[in-house]
Order: C-alpha cells, then sequence, then structure tokens
C-alpha cells in the first residue's frame, strides 16, 4: 500500500496540519498583551486545541498498537512501525511544550489579577496617583475599537473550530474504517485457522489407516500379491503380442 493510501499517512498529515496551526496562534498569542480579553479568549481555544490533538494522536497509537501485532500482515515492517511511534512522540512533545507554556502564564497572569484587586483594596493614601485620565470620548472610542476587535477575533475562532470540527469528523472516519477493516481481517484469519485445522485432521486420520494397513500387511501376504501380479502380467502378454 503506498503513503497515498496508507490511512496513518492522511491522518498524520491532518494531524500535522492542526499542529502547524497550533503554532502559529501560539506565537501570535506570545505576542499579545496579558489580561485582555483577546489574549484570554485566544488562551482558551489553545488549549482546546492541544486537547483535540492530544486525543487524535492518542487514537493514532491504538492503530500503531493494533499493526504491530502483525506488522506483515499489513505490509509494513518494523522500521517502519518504529518511524510511525517516533513522529507521534514528537507531536505529543510539540503539543505538550504549547500547552506548558499557555498554562504556565494563566496561572502567572492569575496570580497578578490577584495581587492587583488586593492593591485596588488599600486605601487611595496607598495608591499612586495617576498621570493622565481619559476623557469620556476618548473612553468611547477605545471601548468602541475593542469591541470591533473583539467580535472579529470571534468570528475568526469560530471559522476555525469550524474546520477543526470537520477535521475531528474526517479522523473519526478514517479511524471507523480501518475498525472495520481490522475486523474483517480477523474474520479471515479465524477462518483460515479452523480450515487448517481441519485439514491437519484429515491428514492425521489418513496417515493413521495406512500405517493401520501396513501393519496388518504381512511379509507373505505381500509376496503373493506380487507372484499373483506377475502372473496376471504374463497372461496380458501372450493375449495381446502372442495371439
Amino acid at each position: 500500500m503506498s503513503k497515498a493510501q496508507d490511512p496513518f499517512y492522511i491522518v498524520k498529515e491532518e494531524i500535522q496540519e492542526s499542529i502547524d496551526k497550533l503554532q502559529s496562534s501560539f506565537h501570535q498569542w506570545e505576542r499579545i498583551l496579558p489580561d485582555t480579553g483577546e489574549q484570554v479568549h485566544l488562551t482558551k481555544e489553545l488549549l482546546a486545541n492541544c486537547e483535540s490533538i492530544e486525543w487524535q494522536v492518542d487514537e493514532l497509537n491504538k492503530t500503531i498498537d493494533v499493526a504491530a501485532r502483525d506488522p506483515s500482515w499489513y505490509g509494513i515492517d518494523n522500521r517502519e512501525l518504529e518511524s510511525r511511534r517516533r513522529w507521534t512522540i514528537t507531536a505529543c512533545t510539540q503539543v505538550g511544550d504549547v500547552k506548558k507554556s499557555v498554562v504556565a502564564r494563566k496561572e502567572n497572569g492569575n496570580s497578578a489579577s490577584a495581587m492587583r484587586r488586593e492593591l485596588m483594596k488599600l486605601p487611595i493614601s496607598h495608591q499612586s496617583d495617576r498621570s493622565y485620565q481619559y476623557s469620556a470620548e476618548d473612553n468611547d472610542d477605545f471601548i468602541a475599537s475593542e469591541s470591533d476587535r473583539q467580535m472579529l477575533l470571534i468570528k475568526e475562532q469560530d471559522e476555525e473550530l469550524d474546520e477543526l470540527s470537520a477535521s475531528v469528523e474526517r479522523i473519526g472516519g478514517v479511524g471507523l474504517t480501518i475498525h472495520e477493516e481490522l475486523l474483517a481481517q480477523e474474520k479471515i484469519i479465524d477462518d483460515l485457522g479452523t480450515e487448517m485445522d481441519s485439514t491437519t485432521n484429515r491428514l492425521d486420520f489418513v496417515q493413521k489407516k495406512v500405517a493401520m494397513v501396513m501393519k496388518k500387511a504381512s511379509a507373505k501376504g505381500q509376496i503373493m500379491m506380487i507372484l499373483f501380479l506377475l502372473v496376471l502380467f504374463i497372461i496380458l502378454f501372450i493375449l495381446v503380442f502372442l495371439t
């Protein structure tokens, strides 16, 4: 089976595309200022994508374990199995690194937010004076701009989630196809084993019968049979060639 037709490489390509998108979103997330609405929303999206990709890689590992039981049956060898396992380990590492970075920054952000809330509770004399104040007009413009940006971000994230959902559905379909194929092949193997057992039993029966006949036939009986056949041959020779 070529790589283009191998279900493993089909799923691998889709997972790799998801990982590339995840890393691109992660780099964008790193450039966003903390404690903003955009940063919080993108954090949730990154964690959700990490969970989805980890699940996909885990399902792919299960198919590798099934193929490892009889690699020759699936037309692969141990080197190919090792290559597939290395790729899944690399994929898990890439996703795990992103997830750890996001979780660590999220926890640090929560701690900083809690500290700021505590400082806000202090008396006014303990707070620093603001060097400037926003006018009401500036506040309105900022809120309107931030709202538009949030709406655009939400729209983009909805589209990415739709793509992710379609990818998961395709992977699920491929996994179901692999499962059905494995069940069919397992049934064929069971039927073949049953036929081989039946044939072996018949051969054993015939061998026992032949051994029994040979045991019962004495040397004298065998000599008589040879003489009878020799006399029969001579008679037939005379009738055919001398008459």
